[in-house]
């Protein structure tokens, strides 16, 4: 994250965007899913424009990243916090389970195994992805 000022659960004023890999069909079914449930802006790594391009890492492609007012949140924190604005209730209890390296080590392991295994998931899940329309 680029900014450890915010406030879990906080209103942005801007709608987050849920930055993505608009040329996979599994990312794109869980762009999908989250639009579905929370109030997000979906933005495809192939539409990013150059500001939004400028506040992600350098290595941007190698994972999903959620954009709010003032932060960036890259890989597994990006999904926490995309839960946790699709189910505020979850707030408190991810609050406290950062604390511990342990949760974040086990969050960003997860987020990476399922990162680096999106082919197998896309022939569970998958959506048409919006770079090859």
């Amino acid at each position: 994250m680029t900014d450890a000022s915010d406030e879990r659960g906080a209103r942005d004023e801007y709608t987050p965007r849920l930055v993505y890999d608009d040329d996979c069909g599994f990312c794109t079914w869980c762009a999908e899913r989250a639009l579905e449930v929370g109030e997000f802006e979906a933005v495809g790594f192939s539409e990013l424009t150059p500001d939004q391009r400028a506040r992600l890492p350098a290595d941007y492609e190698t994972s999903a990243h959620l954009l709010t007012d003032d932060a960036v949140y890259s890989a597994g924190e990006a999904v926490e916090q995309a839960l946790v604005r699709m189910v505020p209730e979850l707030g408190g209890v991810v609050s406290e389970l950062r604390e511990f390296e342990l949760y974040r080590e086990v969050r960003e392991g997860l987020y990476r195994w399922g990162a680096d295994h999106r082919d197998w998931w896309g022939k569970i899940v998958s959506a048409t992805p919006p770079a090859r329309e």
